[in-house]
């Protein structure tokens, strides 16, 4: 027996695949919401915490910040205190250094040498004075050249001029001006003991 179909079955067809369509659409829309959703709040995590991280941070730097300002501040301190040492030290060591100087001199003074006045700056001292003769004068230098007080003297400067002795009488001398380093004592050392030599 033949059996015909008279209902549409292409249309029936037609329709259960429409319908599978829309239900398959859905079905990719809830899951691509659902996906977006999940993306989009795990970005959100993500973003949080690396913002969180970030307010950490600055908070971290800003302590660090005034940890290197107080650190700088005692750095500071040091070298001012430091400074303050050295000025003490240079003191204690250059309080007999007068003294020694003048008694120095006293002995490397030639016979026709005078002294007309004499400065310190620092760790060099000026000498200006009168010599009788040119060869006074390089008398002098050599003296001086083998002080222990005194180091790398050098002329300056000399001049000869006549002097007037009396109203008949006058005399041809030479005016001079020398300059010396002073070495530096050590705060322990006194009379009779070797100076240190300045360095360079």
């Amino acid at each position: 027996m033949i059996l015909i179909n008279l209902l549409p079955h292409r249309e029936a067809a037609r329709k259960r695949r429409k319908e599978q369509f829309m239900v398959y659409a859905a079905l990719a829309a809830v899951a691509g919401a659902a996906l977006s959703a999940l993306i989009h709040t795990t970005v959100q995590a993500q973003v949080d915490a690396q913002r969180a991280r970030n307010v950490y941070l600055q908070d971290e730097t800003k302590k660090l910040e005034e940890q290197i300002k107080d650190i700088a501040g005692l750095q500071s301190e040091i070298a001012s205190l430091k400074a303050r040492q050295a000025a003490v030290e240079n003191l204690q060591s250059d309080r007999n250094t007068p003294v020694h100087l003048l008694d120095e001199l006293v002995t490397k003074l030639p016979d026709g040498v005078y002294l007309v006045s004499m400065k310190q700056e620092n760790q060099t001292v000026q000498l200006v004075g009168v010599a009788q003769s040119q060869e006074r004068v390089s008398e002098l230098l050599r003296n001086l050249n083998a002080s222990q007080w005194l180091t790398r003297p050098e002329l300056v400067e000399i001049v000869s001029t006549v002097q007037s002795i009396s109203p008949r009488e006058q005399r041809r001398v030479s005016n001079f001006t020398v300059r010396a380093g002073i070495n530096r004592a050590e705060p322990s050392a006194e009379a009779g003991k070797a100076p240190v030599q300045p360095q360079g």
